[in-house]
Parts: C-alpha cells; sequence; structure tokens
C-alpha cells in the first residue's frame, strides 16, 4: 500500500510517500480502507518534536529516539472496513467508519488496523470522508477540555484560538452545550466565527483583546498560547481556565464520538476544512500547516487508483 513515511524528526521534507506492507490484524481489530485523513497540530509536533527540551527528551523515549517508531504518522481517519478479525462485534465489513488512531498512527496510509475497541464510531452519514475525517482531532480534544473545564447550559465561554482545529470544535460544541461563545482569534477569520456559532469575535491582534472586560465561566485556551495570569480579570469569580497546554491530554471516548455525530445529523456542527491535500502532496500539507494561518483544518484525500 502507499503510505507517508516519517524518515526522521525535522522539516516537512523528512516524509516521503512510499510503498509499504498492507497492516495485519488481530483478531479484535478490524482493517480500515482509509478514504481520508487530516494533518494538524498533533501530526506536526510528533514530525518536528515540536516541545520544550526536557519534554523532547522523554518525547524520544515513547516516540523513538531519531525517528518515530510509528512512522506513519496520521491521528484521524474516515474509511470503510474491508476485513474484521475473528473475534470483532462491534463492527463489520463495509461499515464507514471515522476514528481517533491515537499512538497508534497510520491514517497517512491506504490502510489502517484498529482494534474494535479504539475511538471509532460509524461516520456521520451526511458526511463526506474528508468531513468526517477531520472532526475527530479537534472535536474529542474540545469535548474533553470543556468538560473538564465544567461546562453547563448558560455559561458564558470564552475560546482563545478559535479559528484552528480544536478551536473551531471548542466554539461549535460550547455553543452546543448551552453557552454563550466569545471567539479570540485573528479578525480575518471574524466572519467564519459567527457562521459557526461565536456570539462575539475578538480580534487577539488587538487591543481590543488586552481591553475586554467582559467576564466568563470558562476560559479555553485551544491553542496553548497563554497562561491563566494573563486572563485571570476576565475570569468570574470560581470561573476556571484551561489549556490544551499544561492541563493534560485529551481522553479519546466513542462517546465523543457519537456527540459528534449526533451534532453534524442535526446541523449543529460543520466541518472547517481550509485546504485538502492529496496523500501525494502530504509534504505541501505539513508546510501549510507549519505556516500557522489555517482556517479550521487540512484535510487528505487518500486515493486507491
Amino acid at each position: 500500500m502507499k503510505a507517508a513515511v516519517c524518515l526522521g524528526y525535522g522539516a516537512p521534507e523528512k516524509i516521503s510517500v512510499m510503498d509499504v506492507p498492507t497492516p495485519k490484524i488481530g483478531k479484535k481489530d478490524v482493517l480500515i480502507k482509509v478514504m481520508a485523513s487530516s494533518v494538524n497540530s498533533g501530526d506536526v509536533r510528533v514530525r518536528g518534536l515540536i516541545a520544550d527540551p526536557i519534554t523532547r527528551t522523554a518525547l524520544r523515549m515513547v516516540l523513538g529516539v531519531t525517528k518515530p517508531r510509528k512512522p506513519i504518522l496520521g491521528v484521524a481517519l474516515a474509511g470503510e472496513v474491508v476485513s474484521v478479525g475473528s473475534d470483532v462485534s462491534l463492527f463489520k465489513v463495509g461499515d464507514r467508519v471515522y476514528a481517533m488512531t491515537g499512538m497508534r498512527f497510520g491514517g497517512h496510509g491506504q490502510y489502517a488496523s484498529l482494534s474494535e475497541k479504539s475511538c471509532m464510531a460509524l461516520k456521520p452519514q451526511s458526511a463526506s470522508y474528508e468531513e468526517a475525517a477531520v472532526l475527530p482531532f479537534g472535536g474529542t480534544t474540545a469535548i474533553h477540555f470543556l468538560n473538564k473545564a465544567g461546562i453547563k447550559s448558560g455559561h458564558d465561554v470564552m475560546i482563545y484560538g478559535a479559528s484552528g482545529a480544536v478551536g473551531s470544535s471548542a466554539v461549535q460544541v460550547a455553543k452546543y452545550l448551552g453557552a454563550t461563545v466569545t471567539a479570540v482569534c485573528s479578525g480575518r477569520h471574524a466572519e467564519k466565527m459567527v457562521e459557526i456559532g461565536a456570539a462575539d469575535v475578538i480580534d487577539y491582534k488587538t487591543d481590543q483583546f488586552k481591553a475586554h472586560t467582559k467576564q466568563y465561566d470558562i476560559i479555553f485556551d485551544a491553542v496553548g498560547k497563554i497562561k491563566k495570569g494573563d486572563v485571570e480579570k476576565m475570569l468570574k469569580s470560581g470561573g476556571n481556565f484551561i489549556s490544551v497546554a499544561g492541563y493534560g491530554v485529551a481522553s479519546e471516548r466513542k462517546a465523543f464520538l457519537n456527540l459528534l455525530n449526533q451534532m453534524y445529523e442535526e446541523g449543529q456542527l460543520k466541518a472547517v476544512i481550509d485546504r485538502t491535500f492529496a496523500l501525494e502532496d502530504i509534504v505541501a500539507a505539513h508546510t501549510y500547516v507549519d505556516l500557522g494561518v489555517k482556517t479550521g483544518n487540512v484535510a487528505i484525500t487518500i486515493n486507491h487508483d
């Protein structure tokens, strides 16, 4: 099969599309014909081993010293089940699914093997494969951290970094759960933020953010760029600040995918896709994500010609 293989840590050019063996499945695994995936901040951080020096050393022990032990990156995918292990009961051949692959990675290949108990579910019927593939990473991360912050209906919630994969999902999830959402992002993304449910948009590049006086029940930093002290005056008494940086790793649960599925089918969740690349153009996709200017997600189409 064709796959994008990360041959070492560093620039996007460390990735090369080549022929590799199709993964084998165990008794409780399913083999997925991958139709689409995504390139997100998780993939970029692993490829570039992006972290502070101490964390980078620890990551090498987990991911691989000189290159990833799991060289086919891609933490999210959408596709069709083409084979199941003898003990599989939750999925069948022909099921159209979407999933978070987690530390198994593997989304950037024509086929992927996953445990039936992994963070995988039937994809929203009305979603294309590309749309389904970009939902899990940002969506499950947003649900995890908003739940951890104790979100409730009626809350005022600020999403900092609202235009990214996690942020754009968080805006929509928070609104769906009954919150009034303020999105903080570059002003050029304001129209999209209103379109997906933000009641207010603040341009972080202007004095508008520093001068902001409204207070919030939850402030969620979806990009890991600010600290609690930067926004403490904007928190209500008893309010919570939470960030994707330094507040634990997002859990991957099927229940989160089920919620995303429900939102999508009800028309309350949009897959925000900035650009779509073919697997053969994976280097260009990583290069674009590295720029830090995308709105929402970058999708990868995987052909089987």
